[in-house]
Formats: C-alpha cells, sequence, structure tokens
C-alpha cells in the first residue's frame, strides 16, 4: 500500500503562475496550487487554466504535486473537479477544503478516480462542525489523510488563532486521525516575520502527533523541515531500539538506560518507514 505524504506541505497561488518555479525548488515534501482561498474571486477561472500547466511543468524528480480544491459542495468547488478532469496530468494528492462529511471526500474520489489514477485524498477541517464528524470523516473509504485550517476554524468559532485557543481542535484531529491510521497535517503559521513563533509552533504539533505542516512563503520551508525531518539521531536511535527488540524476540529491553517496550518499538519502526522516503537532517554542534 502506499504511503500518504507528510512533512512539509507548500502551498501556492494558482493566479500566480509567476510563482510556480518557485514552487518546483522550494524543496517541500508536497507542493499545492491553490485554488480556494488564495484566489481572489474574478481570478478562479485563471486559476484553473494555470493549474493545468502546473502539473506538466518540470520539477525536481520525485516532487508530489498537488492542488487544494474548494469545496465540494460549492460552485466553485464543482468547477474545480470539472477542471482537474480535463488536466493532461492529473494532481498526485487533492486537499478538500472546508469538509464536513465523508460524503465529500466520497464526491471528490467519484469525480477524480480512474483506473491507473488514484489521487490521495486529504480532508482539510476548518469547522466545529467538521470537527463533530470527525470520526466519520476519517474513516471515508479513499480519504488519506487530514489537514487543519486554523484561520477558518477561527472565524466560524468567533476565537483566536492562538495555541491555546486552538489546541483542543487540534488535538481532537490528531487522535481521530491516528485511531483511523491516517496522518495529519498542521495548518500553516500566518506571521511571516516571527520566525521563532513558526519553529515553536512546529515543534508544539510535532509534539501533539501532527506529521507535517504547511507553508505559505518559501522562507518558511527550513524552519518547519528542520523540525518535520528526523534528525541522524533519532534515526540511529530508532534503528537502535529496533535492533535491541528483534534481539530480544519482542520481550520488553532496556536500550540506553530506557525501558524499551512493544509502544516505543512501533515507534521507532514508524519513523524508519517515514525516513525510508525523505532525507535525513545532519545533526551539527
Amino acid at each position: 500500500m502506499r504511503r500518504p505524504p507528510a512533512g512539509v506541505w507548500f502551498i501556492t497561488p494558482g493566479h500566480s503562475p509567476g510563482r510556480f518555479p518557485a514552487a518546483y525548488g522550494c524543496g517541500a515534501d508536497v507542493i499545492l496550487v491553490d485554488l480556494e482561498d488564495s484566489v481572489p474571486a474574478g481570478e478562479k477561472a485563471e486559476a484553473r487554466r494555470n493549474a493545468a500547466g502546473f502539473f506538466t511543468a518540470p520539477g525536481p524528480a520525485g516532487s508530489i504535486r498537488g492542488v487544494r480544491i474548494s469545496s465540494p459542495t460549492t460552485r466553485d468547488g464543482i468547477l474545480d473537479l470539472v477542471a482537474i478532469c480535463g488536466f493532461p496530468a492529473r494532481p498526485d494528492v487533492v486537499l478538500v477544503s472546508k469538509v464536513e462529511s465523508a460524503r465529500d471526500i466520497e464526491v471528490v474520489a467519484g469525480a477524480l478516480d480512474e483506473p491507473g489514477h488514484l489521487p490521495y485524498l486529504y480532508g482539510l477541517v476548518e469547522t466545529p462542525r467538521a470537527l463533530q464528524e470527525l470520526p466519520s470523516i476519517v474513516r471515508a473509504d479513499r480519504i488519506a489523510g487530514v489537514g487543519f485550517g486554523t484561520a477558518d476554524y477561527a472565524a466560524v468559532a468567533g476565537s483566536s488563532k492562538g495555541w491555546e485557543a486552538m489546541l483542543h481542535a487540534r488535538s481532537a484531529l490528531v487522535a481521530c486521525a491516528a485511531a483511523a491510521g491516517i496522518p495529519a497535517v498542521d495548518s500553516p503559521f500566518y506571521d511571516l516575520g516571527d520566525a521563532e513563533g513558526l519553529r515553536r509552533e512546529s515543534e508544539r504539533v510535532k509534539a501533539l502527533g501532527f506529521a507535517g505542516k504547511c507553508c505559505v512563503h518559501p522562507d518558511q520551508l527550513p524552519a518547519v523541515a528542520g523540525v518535520f525531518t528526523p534528525a541522524a539521531e533519532e534515526v540511529a536511535a530508532a534503528r537502535a531500539i529496533v535492533a535491541a527488540a528483534e534481539q530480544a524476540g519482542g520481550r520488553i529491553v532496556r536500550v540506553d538506560g530506557q525501558m524499551v517496550g512493544p509502544p516505543m518499538v512501533r515507534a521507532a519502526r514508524a519513523l524508519l518507514a517515514r525516513v525510508q522516503a525523505r532525507p535525513v537532517q545532519e545533526v551539527t554542534s
């Protein structure tokens, strides 16, 4: 089974094709062309036309390209799906905005799935209603992962976008995603001038269990990658845990002074599986 992409995601607006080359070369694990909120209403049709070229232009080998569409319950979302069906090259990832039911994912899958091409479908949770429906959303047949959108969530809830205000929603999202065995990717950090805040929030969401985070500006990528790319010492520790567990035949063992049981071994195996498709960050003193 294919492993859904996680790590660092980068979103570029579809109505600004001049930004596409920077997106191709930014080094993110997933690069998305946006047809939703970053595109003004009067430029949606142009963004859809530009997006067709986003998937055919040359770029780094192995890059995962995707698209963020409007909710399939809206006119724009329907037009987005129709446009994608006519693209000469199809997206690897489709991020579905404002998902509020499993049916939203099913509609997108029904429109885009075809023999030889099953895109990764991610549901973007951006409303309190979506949070209530999470147990069913994460069980949708074709869902590959979920994302979180703080800006829309805060607007609907009438709250701030701050860490404390968003903690419950983030925790619920990660818990439901983990129960379904799918990754969760966190919202962008919107204060472009606060590099320390970006790093701190990235560390916090990783600690909660998020598998990645979105970026909206190339300058944000190094900080987020530094958090979500496993360091060489983390990989070495995971290998030591797995090796010790295998040698002990599954019994609880001591590794570097810590007792290691089945949950730690599973976590170590999961980390090693992730790094197979991602580079390891060298740790410098």
